[in-house]
């Protein structure tokens, strides 16, 4: 993959921020093209974008990124497109008495901040690229978007397909490797919007405060899965082994490992089991089923699997056509579950990322509430069960990103509920008016009255008895 040059991206963003600025102030009916256009990209090339997709993994079903990548994205700009209206309004804010009354008059206004970089990663290369876009879009900005390079040819067909859709002074891709990604994260944008691992994360930062540029960081870590005492079983089985095996497991808010009551481990992993022969009779010859992004990748995963087996964990390989894998180059991998997992295990110190699932086993969910409150606070947090009390229990006595309740990963699909992590996980957030408010800035407004209030007030030099009384006023 070709990439531009530092000079080229430099270029490129001062276009774009001289075009913002002669442009301002652009009506709504500007942003709402641009999100249309947007919608229209995505709409008429989903085939060939699907299709790109695949062939960047290897083997990814056209059904799973026409929901995941495509359809869920254009349904977001349309959600953008619904409430633009209402985000954009000014707020009225109160002014303290008796200013109200003399005239004065306050108000917040969510004005663009400019040019927006957008990195994005493989894992779900459409949605992570043009979803972040449409909320930048809505609050009036221009952008600059550099995808992965580890999936190519979605990279190359989406910036072929952004030229004919937007004016580079609008949206432009820029393609290229780590290095161009480097250099990316090091320009002056007026706010940057990344989705990666952690690590990758704290070096984005590290960049961008160079350039004291705000940054809104999507991360991951390990989302751990509680199951109650009173969870059905076999609902929550299918439903753990549905967001496990989901692009591979290949997902930022993917399960990373199960925490189960100890008299019903040999259950609930039963039914995890039962969930895979269900919806996945065959893996290798399955195009329900995605590949493995990367040979790095998939040696990676395979290396988490053996070094647990060899500290002591029992594997698992849920393989319901009884296929031989070893023979075959299809990066395509079972989900594997692992128990009598340890601390010391690779498994259970970084985010898979990938169909392996640890289980942990507790006597009393407190245990497994304390465990989770040690480490660092997740992108994700499941819980499944009917009592109540249990559940606030977990609720309000842990910390994540976002819940799903009775499900995995389903938070993230709710366009009006705010997406984003906690510390290690993450940084802002977008989705929800919350996300117009990350790419605006918000603007105080002050209108003071004719009347001299600091004279009034007692403000103004000299001081005296008015200024006194003004004092014991606020300090009442």
């Amino acid at each position: 993959m070709a990439g531009q040059d530092t000079s080229t991206m430099r270029d490129l963003l001062s276009r774009q921020r001289e075009a913002f600025t002669a442009a301002r102030p652009e009506g709504l009916d500007v942003r709402r093209d641009r999100i249309r256009r947007a919608i229209a990209l995505l709409r008429e090339n989903s085939e060939a974008l699907c299709n790109a997709m695949s062939a960047d993994f290897g083997n990814r079903s056209p059904h799973q990124s026409m929901i995941t990548d495509v359809a869920g994205t254009v349904s977001f700009g349309k959600y953008c497109l619904k409430h633009l209206d209402k985000w954009s309004r000014a707020e009225k804010r109160h002014v303290q008495f008796p200013l109200g009354l003399l005239g004065a008059k306050a108000e917040l206004r969510y004005e663009p901040k400019g040019v927006i970089g957008i990195l994005s990663p493989w894992n779900f290369p459409v949605n992570l690229s043009f979803g972040p876009l449409m909320q930048v879009l809505a609050a009036g900005n221009r952008a600059m978007i550099k995808p992965s390079e580890f999936t190519e040819k979605t990279s190359d067909l989406s910036a072929e397909l952004c030229a004919k859709y937007f004016d580079e002074s609008e949206v432009a891709f820029v393609t290229g490797g780590p290095e161009v990604a480097h250099e990316f994260s090091s320009l002056p944008f007026d706010h940057l919007v990344f989705t990666g691992s952690t690590a990758t994360g704290r070096k984005v930062m590290e960049a961008a405060a160079a350039n004291l540029c705000p940054v809104t960081l999507e991360l991951g870590g390990k989302s751990p899965v509680f199951l109650g005492r009173g969870a059905n079983l076999e609902q929550a089985g299918e439903r753990i082994a549905m967001g496990k095996m989901m692009n591979a497991g290949q997902i930022c808010l993917a399960p990373d490992y199960m925490y189960v009551p100890q008299d019903q481990e040999d259950a609930a992993i039963a039914a995890v089991e039962l969930g895979v022969h269900r919806m996945y009779p065959s893996l290798l010859e399955n195009d329900d089923y995605a590949s493995v992004v990367t040979d790095r990748h998939f040696d990676r995963l395979k290396g988490l699997v053996e070094d647990a087996r060899d500290k002591g964990a029992e594997v698992i390989e849920v393989n319901p056509g009884k296929e031989d894998f070893s023979g075959t180059n299809a990066r395509k991998m079972p989900l594997t579950i692992l128990r009598n997992v340890t601390d010391e295990m690779q498994a259970m110190q970084e985010e898979i990322f990938g169909p392996v699932l640890p289980v942990k086993t507790y006597r009393d969910v407190g245990e497994a509430i304390d465990y989770v409150n040690q480490r660092d606070r997740p992108l994700g947090l499941y819980y499944f069960g009917t009592n109540a009390g249990e559940r606030e229990q977990v609720l309000t006595r842990t910390i994540s990103g976002g819940v799903t309740v009775n499900d995995v990963i389903f938070h993230v699909s709710m366009d009006d509920l705010p997406f984003g992590g906690v510390g290690p996980s993450g940084i802002g957030s977008y989705h929800g008016v919350e996300g117009f408010r990350e790419f605006s800035h918000a603007r105080s407004v002050y209108t003071q009255p004719k009347i001299d209030v600091a004279k009034l007030g007692g403000f103004k030099p000299p001081y005296g008895a008015a200024t006194e009384k003004a004092v014991r006023g606020l300090m009442k």
